[in-house]
């Protein structure tokens, strides 16, 4: 089921699913193995353990971070952009910008993989669920689709909601 929808409700979907996130990622897991890649400024750097991966670019004046909690995320960053990516329980999650832009990009479980792309001034979130894909491209309304996944995007002020 693909749901799309306005400004106004993109706000609130913004909030709403930022809170879900956190609960998720404050949910314990059993012996995971965890990466942190913070890459503020020219820098680049990258890590690898059991099931976890993360690597973070970034031009000077920008910042890239990328945290592969037992999941792989990529985090690529221009000068003066933000980029974030977060994957946890198997997830995959890639975040890449351009100048004045900021996506972040969070997979939360099997199967979800979520891909964000800044090539515009402004913010994007895409946040995916177990088996749920989230593209968002700056240019056309992101997509979502499989299980529960939404993205927001102020660079085109769309936004979807998959349910699954």
């Amino acid at each position: 089921m693909k749901i799309s929808f306005t400004r106004r409700s993109a706000a609130a979907l913004v909030g709403a699913g930022s809170a879900a996130c956190a609960l998720a990622l404050a949910a314990p897991e059993a012996a995971a193995a965890d990466t942190a890649c913070p890459a503020p400024g020219a820098a680049a750097t990258s890590v690898t353990a059991a099931g976890a991966q993360c690597s973070a670019t970034s031009a000077g004046g920008g910042a890239a971070a990328a945290y592969g909690l037992n999941g792989s995320a990529s985090a690529d960053a221009a000068p003066t952009s933000l980029s974030l990516a977060i994957a946890q329980n198997g997830g995959s999650a890639t975040s890449s910008s351009a100048a004045l832009s900021g996506p972040a990009a969070i997979a939360v479980g099997p199967g979800a993989t979520v891909t964000t792309i800044g090539v515009r001034p402004g913010l994007a979130i895409g946040i995916a669920g177990p088996g749920a894909s989230v593209v968002v491209n700056g240019v056309t309304g992101p997509t979502c689709s499989g299980g529960v996944g939404f993205a927001g995007d102020f660079q085109t002020f769309q936004g979807c909601l998959s349910l699954g």
